[in-house]
Formats: C-alpha cells, structure tokens, sequence
C-alpha cells in the first residue's frame, strides 16, 4: 500500500528534486518513521487516509520515545515533502501537515578554529607519507574554499582551474557553482596531483576524482571525518571538530575580515542569506569594536 507512494517520492525526489542519495534516504527514512508508527499502533491506513490527528498523535510517539527536538523537525520536515508530493499526484486535496507546527528548535553552532589552530593542524602533518600529503591537500582545500565535505570527495580534476585561481563546485541539488581558491591550496593540489597522484593506481571508475583512497578509488565522507579528528587529536585540540568546521571556519574568517555577506552566501552555494547568518556568527568582542570603529556616532565622540 505504501510501498507504491515511495517508490514514486523516491523518483520524484531523484528526478524532479535533484538530491543526492544521501538526501533522498533521509526523506524516506523520515516517511519509515510514520510507518513504523502507525504499525505500534495497529493502523492499516493508506497514505491518503492520514490526518492531521494522526501527525499530531505520531509527533507525541516521537517525543515520548525520546527523539531529540531538531530531529522530530527534521522528521515533519521530510513528512512535509512526501505529503507536497501525494498532492503533485492528486492523491490528496489537503495536505495533513500543512498546519502542524514543529518543535521549537535552538541551532546550536559548531565550534570554529582560530587561524593559529588551523595552522597547528596543518603543520603538524608528515608530509612524507603519500597519505599525509593526500590529507594536508585536502584541508587546504576544505578551509580554502569552504566546501562541504560530499563536495570534497566529488572533486574532480576537470572541475579545477587553477590557472585562473576557481575550482567548479557541484553542491547540493546538483546545482554547479564557481569558487576561488587560494594559492596555498593550489601549491598543495599541484603537490599531491604532480607528485603522489600520479604513481597511484586508480580504478576506471575513479579516474577524474582529485583525491584517491589507497586502492585508487574515491575517498568516503567517513575516510575524512575520521582523519580530521586524528589530527585534531594529536596536537590538543579538544573542541568537537568534522569536515564542516573548516567551511564554517572559512565563513567565520572572511566576515571578521571584512568581507561582504553576499560574496559568502555565494561561495558557501547557500540559497536563502539566513543560512549564511546561521554560519558567521561573530563574537562579541569583534562586534563592538567594529561599532567603534565604523558607527558615526562613535567617530564623533572620538573626534570631539
């Protein structure tokens, strides 16, 4: 009964949505929840027979089961986009979901590192291992650009134009954008990519992706969280770090530069500029003494 609904979300989120996988198995994973909700319940309910009561109920089995706030949002939200794909198809008139509301939810912002914790990191890397300079390369690239990590390990060597200082980035929705990238990321690509690279075997499948796994194939998302944490580790940083801090370092760093928000939002490949606020929080201190430094009113006081 519902199998035949999700096969087609599953095709409607490949095909007209443009996810990636690993998007698209959180949205099924998120109607499975439903499931599986309305199966403790002993409900044998179509799709087009769920209301509003039972979103209701099936959020307070959510809560009571100990689901954490931000992933009960995460699960309405998933729910939200299966319903808006049923009324697409005409299967329902109303969606049941329309007007739930959602826990509140507080986004907590991962930590950032400072510049001289980036470069501990970097410096303490040995470079005289071939995995070593594949990893010192490949969070060059990580701070350089600000990428997320999935748009790391889909690097390509044809999506790199050094000459001209861009890398081509294929972000979330398959959705192409152009980033500049700095010249200390391009000495490490050129490094790795002239030097480490090149004596490596590399499998058919894999042979445009930049960085490569022992066996030549393209790296995993895990391969890489797993090797930062190791770095991190081994110099004394103790502050909960992934692959995303370094994107979230990047925006961080260029804001209390100076640079304008816009510029961010576009390098980051966000679509709404609240995302971008969410990333480059700054801290109280730099907020002040921008104030003084810029605000008419304090260059008055100061004049005077």
């Amino acid at each position: 009964m519902w199998n035949e609904w999700l096969k087609g979300f599953k095709s409607y989120l490949q095909l007209e949505k443009s996810l990636s996988q690993n998007s698209i198995e959180a949205y099924l994973h998120d109607v499975a929840k439903l499931i599986e909700f309305l199966k403790s319940k002993d409900m044998d309910i179509a799709p087009n027979k769920i209301t509003n009561e039972h979103i209701e109920e099936f959020l307070a089995w959510l809560y009571d089961s100990g689901l954490h706030n931000y992933s009960q949002a995460r699960v309405l939200s998933g729910l939200k986009s299966f319903f808006k794909y049923l009324l697409l198809e005409e299967v329902i008139e109303i969606s049941p979901v329309e007007f739930i509301q959602g826990p509140k939810t507080s986004r907590k912002l991962p930590d950032t590192l400072s510049y001289i914790e980036i470069n501990q990191l970097l410096e303490s890397i040995d470079l005289s291992t071939v995995e070593g300079m594949r990893n010192r390369t490949i969070i060059e690239v990580l701070y350089s650009c600000g990428l997320r990590v999935s748009e790391c390990v889909e690097l390509k060597i044809s999506h790199l134009h050094l000459d001209v200082d861009f890398i081509r980035v294929v972000g979330k929705g398959n959705k192409e954008r152009l980033v500049p990238i700095g010249s200390s990321a391009i000495k490490y690509i050129n490094l790795y990519k002239d030097t480490v690279r090149i004596h490596s075997p590399i499998k058919k499948h894999a042979e445009d992706f930049l960085f490569l796994n022992k066996r030549g194939d393209s790296l995993s998302r895990v391969m890489i969280f797993l090797m930062i944490k190791k770095y991190a580790a081994a110099v004394g940083i103790t502050k909960k770090i992934s692959p995303h801090t370094f994107r979230h370092s990047f925006a961080t760093h260029l804001l209390e530069g100076g640079a304008d928000l816009r510029a961010i939002q576009e390098m980051l490949g966000h679509e709404s500029i609240t995302t971008t606020e969410i990333y480059t929080h700054l801290d109280k201190d730099f907020l002040r003494s921008t104030l003084m430094q810029f605000h008419p009113r304090y260059l008055k006081k100061k004049e005077e």
